[in-house]
């Protein structure tokens, strides 16, 4: 019943925080941070453990796949040289910097340091992408947001991997390369095995519910075996979303797409303003 209760409470307070968000003219994840961090001290208020886990496994595929599958593949790869610059090259100097200045300064390994530059390497495009339509920025500058975010997760999380790995081994920058290189072509071809898999399904069953359905497990159909076989699962769950979005005109009907658009935008809703609130809820755990 306490589940119950608790689960209850925090979407009420997901909605009604993104009501009055759009009320006051704020930005919805700012606002749900700042109410997260006025719960996490409240000392009535339960704050649950956020395993690591829970954020890699649970609800990083399904944001991945739903910003994905809107994502045009046709912009994605006019843009791709700039999308790459900013999603692999942005992300591998910040994460550089950040862990020679972490090193230099507190010491630390360097192994370590890098690591911790990993995990802020990347920037969520969220709320970017949110003020970006609402100021009116060009499309061209909202794409290739979309586009980086899309990907940065993918580079940060296999950088993190090599640096975690170079704490108990050493490690060459060969091995590093080649880690990075196979993590890359692993995601791209189990993504679009999995895209093209589920486009042959999608087009051989006429009932919408079941297609519906079956988009809801695809983002972990991508994520579970790319990461079995050390490979990119984020960037598989990313391409999956991509390949199956182009071809949706394709493969599926006019009412099965428009019942997995309205699905999935409520997910994505759900999902993305859920992680901003977690994320404040978080902030007394975390300046402890």
């Amino acid at each position: 019943m306490e589940l119950v209760v608790t689960v209850t409470l925090f979407g009420l307070v997901v909605l009604g925080a993104t009501w009055l968000a759009e009320r006051i003219r704020w930005s919805a994840p700012l606002l749900l941070m700042v109410v997260g961090v006025l719960g996490s001290v409240i000392p009535v208020v339960h704050v649950p453990e956020l395993e690591p886990e829970f954020v890699l496994v649970v609800l990083l595929p399904p944001l991945l796949y739903a910003s994905a599958v809107e994502t045009s593949l046709v912009d994605f790869k006019r843009h791709l040289a700039s999308i790459g610059w900013l999603s692999i090259g942005l992300v591998i100097l910040t994460l550089a910097a950040v862990g020679l200045v972490v090193w230099g300064v507190l010491g630390v390994p360097l192994a370590a340091a890098l690591a911790l530059g990993a995990v802020v390497a990347p920037p969520d495009a969220v709320a970017a992408t949110a003020v970006a339509r609402r100021v009116g920025l060009p499309r061209r500058v909202v794409t290739l947001l979309e586009g980086e975010s899309l990907v940065n997760d993918a580079t940060a999380l296999v950088s993190l991997r090599s640096a975690l790995l170079a704490l108990s081994a050493t490690l060459s920058v060969a091995s590093i390369v080649g880690d990075f290189a196979w993590a890359v072509v692993s995601a791209v071809v189990i993504g679009f095995v999995v895209a093209r898999l589920g486009g042959l399904v999608f087009r051989v069953t006429p009932n919408s519910q079941v297609t519906t359905s079956l988009t809801f497990l695809l983002p972990f159909v991508a994520y579970v075996p790319t990461e079995a076989v050390h490979g990119s699962g984020v960037l598989a769950v990313v391409v999956t979303g991509l390949v199956l979005g182009h071809r949706s005109h394709v493969e599926q009907g006019p009412e099965d797409r428009v019942a997995g658009r309205i699905n999935w935008r409520t997910i994505q809703f759900l999902l993305e303003n859920a992680v901003f609130l977690l994320i404040g809820l978080q902030a007394r755990s975390i300046w402890a």
